[in-house]
């Protein structure tokens, strides 16, 4: 096997051959070559849609030069003040699709950049559904300027894929096991009801037509969900009704340039490590109608050994579901300068 083609940090190459063999002996002791990546215990997590908030990312660009820069790269990739959506702009106009994703993915990377800029990387990176893009400009595998118009586009099509009030999505809290495929295929009655989120072993969202949501919700409760809720939400993402959604981002993700990732990656379509451009390409495409399998993506980096993650981006949602996956795993987030020194010392 040729060590030289394994995506090492450049830190582990600086230390010698002896330790990036350590580092293959330590991977290969999970069985199989899908963990072939650095096997430190740091994991950053990039938040999805949900995790906005008014004035996210104005104290980060006040503070920090290189998270300024980031705001004004995605004003000019756009053609309009993004940032100021960001700083000043209401939670009505940040939950509009179109401006939540590309608002989310600018804020994190520039939360990201002033990490990066004092040292501070992952071994291995992971986004929850829109997150992705932001992991991957991390990983190096795309520009931001280009996943920036990326998001805004993919946030148009998917509005414009289901007509308003036709779609739906809920979450199912602690529905035993063994119950969901019954429910969907029970409550589907010729329309589209399916899994969109695999978010926890007690978290399961679902997503489809409005009124097979509804079905569903009924039946998962009298199967014994503790909780169902419905979503407030525009669309429902990550089930077959966003198919055209997927179509128009075809072109637009095969005419952007990807790179293959500096840092791997467990993506939302198959929950497995990927490190090259076309699987990166492949995994944001497919991620649109498809379920994003949060549960099985976190297991996957926490079965390498991983135990360490910084939710990197507004929110804490992505942290929250770690510990309920695993409750050793251990994390901190950040997306404010008064969560930089928490960070550091995590991090040491």
């Amino acid at each position: 096997m040729n060590l030289s083609l394994l995506p090492f940090r450049v830190a582990d190459r600086a230390r010698g051959p002896e330790y990036r063999t350590y580092k293959m002996e330590k991977a290969l002791r999970y069985g199989q070559a899908l963990f072939l990546f650095p096997m430190s215990d740091i994991a950053f997590l990039f938040p999805g849609q949900g995790s906005q908030h008014a004035g996210m990312g104005k104290l980060l660009a006040a503070r920090y030069p290189e998270a300024r820069r980031v705001f004004d790269e995605a004003d000019e990739a756009l053609g309009f003040p993004l940032s100021t959506l960001c700083f000043e702009g209401s939670e009505e106009e940040l939950k509009r699709t179109e401006n939540t994703q590309p608002a989310l993915l600018a804020v994190s990377t520039a939360a990201y950049r002033v990490l990066e800029e004092r040292n501070l990387r992952p071994d291995i990176v992971a986004g929850h559904s829109l997150g992705e893009y932001s992991a991957l400009v991390a990983a190096r595998s795309l520009r931001f300027a280009d996943a920036i118009r990326l998001v805004h586009k993919r946030g148009q099509y998917m509005q414009q894929a289901v007509p308003q009030g036709e779609g739906a999505m809920a979450a199912l809290l602690k529905l035993p096991e063994g119950e969901l495929d019954r429910i969907l295929k029970e409550a589907a009655q010729g329309e589209v009801v399916t899994a969109a989120n695999f978010n926890s072993p007690d978290q399961i969202v679902i997503a489809g037509h409005a009124k097979a949501v509804e079905r569903a919700m009924h039946l998962a409760k009298a199967a014994g969900a503790k909780r169902v809720i419905l979503l407030p939400v525009s669309a429902p993402f990550h089930c077959p009704l966003m198919r055209p959604a997927q179509e128009k981002m075809r072109p637009e993700l095969r005419a952007s340039s990807f790179q293959d990732l500096q840092i791997p990656l467990i993506n939302n379509w198959h929950a497995r490590l990927i490190t090259g451009a076309e699987d990166a390409r492949a995994g944001l495409e497919e991620q649109i109608p498809n379920p994003v399998r949060w549960t099985d993506t976190i297991r996957e980096i926490a079965r390498g050994g991983i135990r360490r993650f910084v939710e990197v981006g507004p929110g804490s949602v992505l942290l929250g579901l770690c510990r309920n996956i695993d409750s050793s795993l251990r994390g901190v987030r950040f997306a404010e300068p008064d969560g930089l020194e928490k960070v550091e010392e995590f991090l040491a």
